[in-house]
């Protein structure tokens, strides 16, 4: 893996601190793509099937590369085995932004689930981002697929 070319700042709230530790969040290995945020609060938290609940993540984040932004995904065994996952499908923490992280989770199984405090929750990978010049116009160019979607290729 190529070495860092920026940093990632952190603050970390009482509970981060005593969940990551002084360094933070870390990868888990040299070759993950990101690294796990845990549920920092106080108590255990029950998540009822169908179910969405806020789960601070006990940091605060500053990344000093322009063009850059943070991305809070599912952690897969997570997801796929006990049916949490992050309640938006992917959350974006903003380059601006200078609060807390905190992670929608939602229960997508039919069992009520527990998540204790310093659980790993999710997943946060920084990403470049690129915003585009906004240009309105009065036609788009036409394309082979047109205006088809949703399914309009059929599933076989």
């Amino acid at each position: 893996m190529a070495p860092a070319t920026s940093q990632l700042r952190l603050t970390l709230t009482p509970q981060g601190l005593r969940h990551y530790g002084p360094g933070g969040p870390h990868p888990a290995t040299a070759g993950s793509a990101g690294m796990d945020l845990r549920a920092c609060m106080e108590t255990p938290a029950i998540l009822l099937p169908g179910e969405r609940r806020a789960m601070p993540a006990g940091m605060a984040m500053e990344l000093t590369e322009p063009g850059l932004a943070g991305f809070v995904f599912s952690r897969s065994g997570l997801g796929a085995k006990d049916g949490l996952v992050v309640a938006q499908g992917v959350g974006v923490i903003d380059p601006d932004y200078r609060g807390e992280i905190v992670v929608f989770l939602l229960n997508t199984s039919q069992e009520q689930r527990t998540v204790s405090p310093g659980d790993r929750i999710a997943q946060l990978v920084v990403m470049p981002v690129r915003l585009p010049e906004i240009v309105v116009v009065d036609a788009l160019n036409e394309t082979p697929r047109g205006g088809g979607g949703f399914g309009h290729t059929g599933t076989r």
